[in-house]
């Protein structure tokens, strides 16, 4: 992948900065080489009248500190915060927006994102408008007066459309407003948003960052220095930082992350292959494919792909449940980016709170499948897919 094929070189020392970025032996008297995980809550204060580094956990803690600035790095940014999750990162940027504010949404956004913004946001006095961003003439046509903020997953969450963040980035500018990216799917190695020209970006680090589906957590990165001193404010006073365990495991995974996305990508361009030619299958939806609409502009602003993809089966819901249940090797989650592969009906599953005429509207049907491609052997993969068809194929309305 990455430039022989037209998408943008990886990283520079992307990996030497994950593996050691705040990390040398030399700061601890033991000299560990990995971090110590410091779970204290609270810290002795020797001289009242001297300003302390560290005072209290949910303020700072060292294993907090040595994530953010590893975080921050990698990101390409000035500042980096942590949350306690996703939804705490997009918690913290709602309540830098201000009262009375108004964010212009991209449509196909994550369920929980699509919850904060529709019915979290309007206690902060926010509302959100939901569009095509990829479309400047409705995009335009969305912001007003008092919009604060444009949101962009790239790609989404479900039909993995890819944005011009370029070009939105220019309407955002000409408007004064901020764009906010995020980037979970790819993660730093693939796509780093600021390049691009957007101010803020979030990343599930649950997913691929951390990758081995046992943390929750968020991470804001930013060159803005006002705003990151108000999301920190939020951070500490609303208590939405992780814990020090959990910054010590995200670091560890963090290490890996650019060999993790490496084979995600292979394997998913591997097993996407195999779905377009198999019969039982109406379409694919990968941005790493050729046939993916935005795929040239993908290779413009990313180095690659991630797992994750879409496929849309010849049959109905009733089926598609069928398919999934002959399934050994892909577990039925709404989760992704984990090593072990897993798959969805989001029809039913991760969307199945969304009005059905807004579903229709996005694609979301009954036979759309989601899959999170993950880490096992390829060739088990595809036989335990195929095995599945085969039942699937069986049933009267699939032929």
């Amino acid at each position: 992948m990455g430039e022989k094929e037209g998408y943008l070189p990886f990283p520079r020392s992307f990996e030497t900065i994950c593996i050691h970025n705040s990390q040398d032996p030399n700061q601890w008297i033991s000299k560990a080489v990995v971090p110590h995980i410091v779970p204290t809550t609270v810290f002795k204060i020797g001289d009242p009248r001297l300003p302390l580094k560290y005072t209290y956990s949910r303020f700072g803690n060292p294993n907090r500190t040595i994530l953010e600035r590893t975080l921050t790095a990698i990101n390409k940014a000035k500042y980096g915060l942590c949350f306690a999750s996703g939804i705490s990162a997009l918690t913290a940027i709602l309540s830098a927006l201000k009262h009375g504010g108004h964010i212009v949404s991209c449509e196909d956004v994550s369920p929980e994102t699509y919850e904060v913004f529709n019915n979290v946001a309007p206690n902060y006095g926010i509302c959100a408008t939901f569009t095509d961003v990829n479309h400047m003439e409705n995009l335009c046509s969305a912001i007003r007066d008092n919009t604060k903020l444009i949101w962009v997953e790239n790609p989404t969450y479900t039909t993995l459309k890819v944005a011009d963040l370029c070009t939105i980035a220019n309407v955002a500018r000409n408007a004064k407003i901020l764009l906010g990216v995020d980037n979970t799917f790819l993660t730093p190695y693939l796509q780093r948003p600021l390049d691009f020209g957007a101010n803020i970006i979030m990343q599930s680090m649950t997913k691929y960052i951390n990758g081995h589906s046992d943390v929750i957590m968020g991470c804001i990165c930013t060159n803005d220095r006002e705003l990151s001193d108000q999301l920190q404010l939020m951070q500490v006073a609303s208590g939405l930082n992780p814990s020090p365990i959990d910054c010590y495991q995200v670091l560890r995974g963090l290490k890996t992350l650019n060999l993790r996305m490496d084979q995600y990508l292979k394997n998913s361009v591997t097993l996407a292959n195999y779905l377009r030619q198999h019969p039982a299958v109406e379409k694919v939806i990968h941005p790493g494919l050729k046939t993916h609409p935005q795929h040239d502009l993908l290779k413009t602003q990313a180095s690659g792909h991630s797992g994750i993809l879409s496929f849309y089966l010849r049959g109905d819901l009733a089926q598609c449940e069928k398919f999934l249940k002959h399934l050994k090797v892909f577990t039925v989650a709404e989760m992704c980016g984990g090593v072990e592969s897993t798959i969805q009906i989001p029809f039913t599953m991760s969307h199945k709170h969304w009005k059905r005429d807004t579903k229709k509207r996005l694609m979301i049907s009954e036979n759309l499948i989601r899959l999170s491609v993950g880490l096992e052997n390829i060739c088990d993969l595809i036989c335990d897919i195929e095995s599945a068809l085969e039942v699937f194929k069986q049933e009267p309305n699939c032929q």
